[in-house]
């Protein structure tokens, strides 16, 4: 395989000089999710397989390609083989990183500079990778992705998921910058000669280490500078000081992204035994943002948490909404789940990502739409790893005699059951209403200069909380409301009250409420990660 990387890097000079040239722009949208895309590469040499094989092993840049995304069409690109357990030596069918800038910095698709290409492997059904981020992303920032087809000097190599970036412009269109530190966690090539005090085998399971080299062995920095140092500092925190790691994750997007987990039985995960695929994003207020990644094993295609032999099928659907809660060597989990008001904030996270997903059978219906986007195109790849038939079954049957990939209703439909019916998931939530923020009295001539909100809960709750900000790049500071003595309440029935200074006279409000009693809790409103309460002071001035 050497003689293949040595020919290579003697047609690098010759290759590198292609100069950008591009197509009409195309119009379709990269992750459009109503159409099949379609990417072509044209490779310098018929052995590409080989080639790119032997580039993996020697962890080469990647090799020059002309690229046409949509018929839009870009010189002087790199395509490499990626992929961990997805990837599998002299296969066609590989997943693909395809970097367009590598020889113009500036050269993108619609703002995209990389494509991934997700193969899909050990997913039947081929929906798995685009279901998990179509469901998550109405929680917690997640990649867009779509179908698209893959062509290869001219030979068609097969559908594939196009899945966006973890890059520079995600973060931009996320979190409104891009120059903190990104961490992935997992590494495909080791550090050698580690330090010999390093923990052993425990990936991105965020345990606390004395030596800052250590964490070099479990996770990849993504980003130029530094970092090393804060992501020790956010596993000190999770390991003595549980109760401040607020100030340096936001817990709140890391309980979703461990109930999203959780409720798809998605165990290549923080959840799973090797603590890999998501990033840890240090944003512009100095905190850590969890990210989904490498989503094709969702739904009960890896079955290892981490104790004993893999599931089967009926322990994949009665898994433990609080799985993990008192394993130490899962602090994201142990750690947050010991606070009692987290537990509850990550149980009505499951129960709402269960009622709007799953056992509406939403789910379902969705992936029966994505199957049928790429029924032919499915038919017409002569790489595809399973047949048409278990394509067609996969939605509701296992498939595979060794690896026996679930269903998706086979395992969802029972699973989303028995979450609603597991004891902690039962217990009543109070249900807030009747929110209101003072406005000016009629005829008062002085402006107000503080935002008052007032609003009720029932099933005796305990306390209410606001959460709030005056910018969305800021980070939500959070009060308990006092409880206010309303005459005539109902029994169980009780209202709060706060007041919030206005930094200004065009101060914006965003905010949500939580009110939580002895059993649960609960949002209002429920869309908040994507849509809180706003209100200006102005309005409240009229």
């Amino acid at each position: 395989m050497k003689k293949y990387f040595l020919v290579l890097l003697a047609l690098l000079p010759m290759l590198a000089t292609a100069q950008q040239s591009v197509s009409k722009p195309s119009s379709r949208p990269l992750f459009d999710k109503k159409t099949v895309g379609e990417v072509r590469l044209t490779l310098p040499t018929s052995d590409w397989v080989n080639v790119l094989d032997s580039m993996r092993i020697y962890n080469a840049d990647g090799l020059p390609a002309t690229v046409v995304v949509d018929g839009s069409r870009y010189e002087g690109a790199k395509v490499r083989f990626r992929g961990d357990k997805s990837y599998a030596k002299g296969l066609k069918r590989n997943p693909m990183s395809i970097k367009l800038n590598a020889d113009n910095p500036a050269q993108n698709h619609q703002g995209v500079v990389s494509l991934k290409l997700s193969a899909a492997v050990r997913d039947p059904s081929m929906v798995r990778e685009m279901l998990f981020h179509e469901i998550a992303s109405k929680y917690m920032p997640a990649s867009q992705a779509a179908f698209t087809k893959l062509y290869i000097n001219e030979e068609y190599i097969g559908v594939f998921v196009n899945v966006e970036s973890v890059d520079k412009s995600f973060f931009e269109a996320n979190y409104g910058g891009s120059k903190g530190a990104a961490f992935k966690a997992g590494v495909d090539n080791k550090p050698e000669n580690l330090p010999p005090s390093c923990k052993q085998n425990i990936f991105g399971s965020l345990e606390y280490e004395d030596n800052l080299d250590c964490y070099k062995g479990n996770f990849e920095l993504d980003s130029k500078g530094g970092g090393w140092t804060e992501l020790q500092e956010l596993t000190r925190k999770l390991a003595n000081e549980p109760g401040n790691v607020g100030q340096v994750l936001d817990v709140d997007r890391a309980l979703w992204m461990l109930a999203l987990n959780n409720v798809t039985v998605n165990l290549n995960s923080y959840s799973g035994n090797y603590s890999v695929n998501y990033y840890l994003y240090r944003d512009g207020n100095n905190r850590f943002q969890p990210v989904h990644w490498d989503l094709n094993l969702a739904f009960g295609s890896y079955k290892n948490t981490g104790s004993g032999s893999d599931l089967n099928l009926r322990q994949l659907q009665n898994l433990d909404p609080l799985l993990h809660a008192d394993n130490p060597y899962k602090p994201l989990a142990s750690q947050l789940l010991k606070d009692p008001l987290n537990r509850k904030i990550y149980l009505s996270h499951i129960r709402q990502i269960n009622e709007e997903n799953f056992l509406n059978g939403a789910y379902e219906k969705r992936a029966k739409e994505l199957q049928g986007m790429i029924v032919v195109p499915f038919n017409d790849d002569k790489y595809k790893t399973y047949s048409y038939d278990d394509f067609q079954r996969s939605l509701n049957e296992t498939v595979g005699k060794k690896s026996k990939i679930p269903g998706l209703t086979e395992l969802m439909s029972k699973r989303s059951r028995f979450l609603k019916t597991h004891p902690e998931l039962t217990k009543l939530p109070p249900a807030i209403s009747e929110v209101m923020v003072k406005g000016r009295a009629k005829f008062e001539n002085q402006k107000i200069n503080s935002f008052h909100v007032t609003a009720r809960a029932d099933k005796y709750p305990l306390r209410m909380y606001i959460y709030y900000r005056f910018s969305d790049q800021d980070p939500y500071s959070v009060m308990i409301m006092s409880e206010d003595n309303t005459p005539g309440l109902a029994a169980g029935v009780k209202a709060f009250g706060v007041q919030i200074e206005a930094k200004s006279q065009d101060a914006v409000l965003d905010y949500y409420l939580l009110a939580e009693n002895v059993g649960a809790a609960d949002f209002l409103p429920a869309n908040y990660p994507k849509q809180p309460f706003k209100i200006k002071l102005s309005e409240l001035n009229k």
